[in-house]
């Protein structure tokens, strides 16, 4: 398996309304699973295809490997590509369609029939490989687009929103599939996808594109607990992290962050950059999980105004200032709708951003 480097490589359109992508430079080390993740309309489709060749880049370098490549046609790319759609041809069977490229690239007969063996046994459907796509379920197509990749045994593998068709149920089980393959086959993978949940499930590093631009990378866990702008803290994590404003004041000659008239005592490693913010308001984030029941005692209390109940977990909605917030609890300590909710928050584990820029203070 390859690397693959994309060094200052840029993408304008003539339609000024289309995302431009400006100086991107991204690593992905051989055998690694890297999912880029974003908004409609961020480029993460466009990047991915460009490293497929059915994008031209406008400026830079792609590199799969030892070779530049983006010079090159897609066929000589030695990559493989996973749509959304299948894109499996309707009057070949599953067989045929997963041979399909290996006949044109003229191997024999044998090994063709080996590779489909295989990877129909691995992906547990050698019992439909007579079948045509018609006779097949959603989860069942996108084993056989899957397949089609395999057998070619790529540099790399290119993943386009594969599971976007399927219901929430065949999701989940895919993306265990997925994650099974790629640790049986230690394929380097790039994966895009507009939902979280599966960037948090799949991947060994996460980037986040915003606007044609990297907005952060790292590990699930990374984005998840670090968020450097408060765009990553607000579209990494399901539900979604509560945003509050916060005014920084001296007590004791310590800056302290007052939500209302509740004081939170400011993390030790961040004392020193929010001493500059001193008479200044931040914005504050709050996973669901830092508001905490409080069987001592209260940081506030709330009335619930609506609870959502999750099975191990109850979310409980509720106002704080005049934001709407939800919290994470047990559902043993999860007050029912209209009942007063008493919370403490975590401050050691919030976020705290810059109103202006938007970065992590």
């Amino acid at each position: 398996m390859a690397d693959v480097q994309l060094k200052n490589v840029g993408k304008t359109y003539e339609n000024a309304s289309a995302t431009t992508i400006e100086g991107l430079d991204l690593h992905i080390r051989a055998q690694e699973f890297v999912v880029l993740v974003g908004p409609s309309g961020c480029g993460k489709s466009t990047t991915l295809r460009m490293v497929a060749g059915l994008e031209e880049a406008t400026s830079g370098e792609i590199w799969i490997g030892d070779r530049r490549v983006d010079g090159l046609d897609p066929r000589e790319r030695n990559i493989a590509m996973v749509f959304q759609n299948y894109a499996l041809y309707p009057h070949m069977t599953v067989a045929q369609n997963m041979s399909f490229g290996l006949r044109l690239a003229g191997m024999n007969k044998a090994e063709i029939r080996r590779r489909v063996e295989e990877a129909a046994k691995m992906l547990d459907i050698a019992a439909l490989l007579d079948r045509r796509p018609k006779q097949l379920s959603g989860g069942q197509r996108q084993r056989v687009a899957m397949g089609r990749a395999m057998v070619r045994d790529p540099a790399v593998f290119l993943f386009d929103e594969p599971l976007s068709n399927l219901d929430a149920k065949l999701r989940g089980q895919m993306r265990a599939e997925i994650r099974r393959l790629h640790k049986r086959l230690k394929a380097t993978t790039i994966y895009v996808t507009h939902d979280q949940v599966e960037a948090m499930t799949l991947a060994d590093r996460v980037v986040v594109l915003n606007q044609g631009k990297i907005e952060q990378q790292g590990s699930p866990q990374e984005l998840y607990e670090k968020p450097v702008t408060r765009f990553v803290a607000g579209f990494i994590g399901s539900p979604s992290m509560n945003f509050l404003k916060a005014e920084v004041v001296l007590q004791s000659g310590v800056p302290v962050l007052m939500l209302g008239d509740i004081a939170l005592a400011v993390p030790a490693a961040r004392i020193e950059a929010l001493t500059s913010y001193v008479g200044r308001s931040v914005e504050i984030g709050l996973r669901p999980e830092h508001f905490l029941p409080a069987t001592g005692g209260a940081d506030f209390t709330a009335p619930v105004e609506m609870a959502e109940l999750l099975g191990p977990t109850t979310l409980v909605h509720f106002t704080l200032g005049d934001t709407l917030c939800g919290a994470m609890l047990p559902p043993e300590h999860a007050q029912p709708e209209g009942v007063m909710q008493a919370l403490r928050i975590a401050s050691e584990k919030m976020s705290i951003f810059d109103q202006e820029t938007g970065r992590a203070i």
